[in-house]
């Protein structure tokens, strides 16, 4: 695993000087690296976990139903309120363990229950496309994020990782070509226009 850079780890560590828990949000267009650097910030400290915002993807049965399958990962594809819903109660710091769901890309599907948070848990870090989003709910769970990390990657590169990741969990290249064009560069697009919003770029 990349190690957490010292500057970030620094920064980390002055949050959790000032409160007993912190949820750091880290978002950035698909192929960013998000989950690279949200795993490197949870190995970097004791007591933190890592719930990302790909666990309330719809399932593809109920993407199917309202039209929306061809275009998944599309911030309408994503349970906006149940991810709010979870953040509040992890802000809340209940006495028991909070499950959060996980997105597994075997079966590209989310499975509820695989996280737990448990309640000594003083470092949150969650990840995921539209965290800066203007569209409800997520200025709401904007609130309950104490920094915003956009993770910026050169265009080229970007495009190498996604085209790798689609052909790697079963798409042809000509598929993985079709579904950046179409899908990824369209919520890419509406996720660097939000870049400004972030309290760190990197």
């Amino acid at each position: 695993m990349t190690p957490l850079p010292p500057d970030l780890a620094a920064r980390v560590a002055a949050l959790l000087d000032r409160q007993h828990r912190v949820v750091l949000g880290i978002t950035g267009a698909p192929g960013a690296g998000k989950s690279t650097l949200a795993e490197a910030v949870v190995a970097a400290f004791d007591a933190a976990a890592y719930v990302p915002a790909d666990g309330f993807h719809l399932a593809d049965v109920e993407l199917a139903r309202l039209g929306r399958l061809d275009r998944k990962g599309a911030i309408d594809t994503f349970d906006g309120y149940g991810y709010l819903a979870l953040l509040q109660r992890l802000r809340a710091q209940p006495s028991h363990v909070v499950y959060a769901p996980a997105f597994h890309r075997d079966l590209e599907q989310p499975i509820a229950g695989s996280i737990p948070v448990a309640p000594d848990a003083r470092l949150i870090v969650t990840e995921g496309n539209y965290l800066l989003d203007d569209d409800p709910p997520w200025p709401a769970i904007r609130d309950l994020l104490d920094e915003v990390w956009f993770l910026d990657v050169p265009h080229a590169e970007r495009l190498r990782r996604l085209l790798k990741r689609h052909i790697q969990f079963g798409k042809s290249a000509e598929q993985a070509q079709a579904w950046v064009r179409a899908v990824d560069e369209p919520n890419a697009a509406r996720i660097q226009a939000c870049r400004h919003k972030a309290d760190l770029l990197i």
